[in-house]
């Protein structure tokens, strides 16, 4: 899948942009604060139809009275997805026409981005490895998203009442969560089974030393959803005591090693930020798997803390595949590896020029 066209306005600090893509990528150069992110941010923007930076539409917007962005693009279902943000109303189109739900708009456009704050998949808190694990499962596969959307919806009600005393209530929402949350579990499950070998062969290709292996930590037996009423009568009392529901795939975890040392208490900075880079190649190769095209690249500062050979060997996985589109955002020419061969644009004041 790749990325023809690009049309943006009113999106953050860009000028209003028109822009043919070159077909394997770009790096684009610019000094801090000019708009590099930003432009990544537009691109990336109809895949979930939100910011990768957990801002809200209002928050994007540069100036009134909206934004919009659409993309023109090759290799996927859609020629076109686009959106439009205006009197606080998002409307979404694919090829043209609106599309009402979210849901039915995903999968048109596929790219998978890398921010410096991704280093959190490997140093972070649980919460940033399950939303990883959500939204590319999500992306792979509409009926993780609706048992998904329905497990959320179920936990906020349970988690509800719990709050208000009322027990009973809570209990009723037992059915729900259970059928929803062994679907969660069970896929998380296959999909670790799948990449962990993945996992230890990128952080190795990397240049990272030492065994390195891939886990899920939680309660596998919950993705049989005859297990959940045990589990939930077990946890009652402390359910009631937390005001809060303690036991479910809401609470699990991604566990990344190396020589059996967990990377998020004892990975040096650079070994997190190889095994945060590995988890969005895998991304890259669950998507697809999943939908039978290549995603878009998109890295934002992805060579700052690596070292010399790191960068090479990154720059060599990057380009591997012809069907690969790659667009980089770095401050300077001279901070990228020698072997990274691809158009350069230079971004100014919200500004993209060719250099």
């Amino acid at each position: 899948m790749r990325l023809r066209h690009v049309a943006a306005r009113g999106y953050r600090n860009l000028a209003d942009l028109e822009r043919e893509a070159p077909s394997a990528g770009l790096v684009l150069l610019g000094a801090n604060a000019q708009g590099k992110t930003n432009l990544l941010e537009a691109i990336y923007y109809p895949v979930l139809f939100r910011s990768f930076r957990g801002a809200t539409d209002g928050q994007v917007l540069g100036s009134p009275p909206g934004f919009a962005v659409e993309l023109h693009i090759a290799g996927g279902p859609a020629q076109t997805v686009g959106a439009t943000y205006s009197a606080r109303k998002k409307r979404i189109t694919i090829d043209g026409e609106e599309v009402a739900r979210l849901a039915d708009s995903l999968g048109n456009w596929l790219a998978v981005a890398f921010l410096p704050s991704d280093v959190g998949l490997a140093s972070g808190p649980a919460a940033e490895r399950r939303q990883y694990l959500d939204r590319v499962l999500s992306l792979s596969d509409r009926r993780y998203l609706r048992a998904l959307t329905g497990y959320r919806s179920a936990l906020a009600q349970r988690n509800s009442a719990l709050r208000q005393g009322r027990t009973d209530v809570a209990q009723a929402f037992n059915g729900p969560l259970c059928t929803a949350g062994a679907a969660l579990v069970r896929g998380r499950l296959d999909w670790v089974a799948r990449a962990a070998d993945e996992f230890a062969a990128e952080l190795d290709t990397l240049g990272e030393q030492g065994k390195a292996s891939l886990r899920y930590r939680g309660r596998p037996e919950l993705a049989d959803t005859s297990a959940w009423e045990t589990a939930l009568a077990e946890s009652l009392v402390e359910d009631r005591a937390r005001s809060a529901t303690t036991v479910g795939p809401h609470r699990d975890d991604l566990v990344l090693e190396v020589n059996g040392r967990n990377l998020r208490d004892y990975g040096s900075t650079g070994q997190q930020r190889s095994a945060a880079i590995a988890l969005k190649l895998i991304e890259i190769t669950s998507l697809r798997l999943a939908r039978g095209t290549e995603p878009a690249l998109l890295l934002d500062d992805v060579f700052a803390e690596l070292d010399e050979e790191r960068q090479s060997r990154l720059a060599a996985r990057l380009l591997d595949s012809d069907q690969r589109q790659v667009f980089i955002t770095s401050p300077r020419r001279d901070e990228l590896p020698a072997n990274l061969d691809l158009p350069v644009w230079v971004m100014e004041g919200g500004r993209v020029r060719e250099s």
